[in-house]
This record gives C-alpha cells, structure tokens and sequence, in this order.
C-alpha cells in the first residue's frame, strides 16, 4: 500500500485536499502516461496527473497504522 501527499488540486478541488495524504493504487499503464491511481474524496479510485502528488517515506509504524484505519 503507498500513500501520497496532494500538493496542488487545481481543476479538481470537489475531489481532492491539497496537503491530505491519499492511498495509490498501482496502475502501470497510467505511470507510462504520468498519471497515478489516487482513491480520491468519492471514495473511489481515479487517475490524477503525477505531478499534483509527492511520494512520502513509509516508516513501517505509519504503515501498519494507516493500514489499521481502513
């Protein structure tokens, strides 16, 4: 499971929180595009240009507790 932080959500503010950390879903062909599969404010997974998102370290305490949360 990866997380991500969203660092910009302009032209999709109603779906996503700048700041907020979103749980990713691998999706190769969406990479290759410089897209990523983020699940989203809906609930729901969506692709989301790469560039809106920065990768977090995963000390593994976070980890398991974000994991504990779903």
């Amino acid at each position: 499971m990866n997380f991500v932080i969203c660092i910009n959500n302009q032209g999709y503010e109603a779906s996503l929180e700048r700041w907020k950390l979103y749980r990713t879903m691998e999706d190769r062909p969406a990479v290759a595009l410089d897209h990523i599969r983020v699940i989203d404010e809906s609930g729901d997974d969506y692709l989301y240009p790469s560039d809106y998102f920065m990768a977090i370290d995963q000390p593994k305490p976070l980890v398991v507790a974000l994991a504990a949360s779903r």
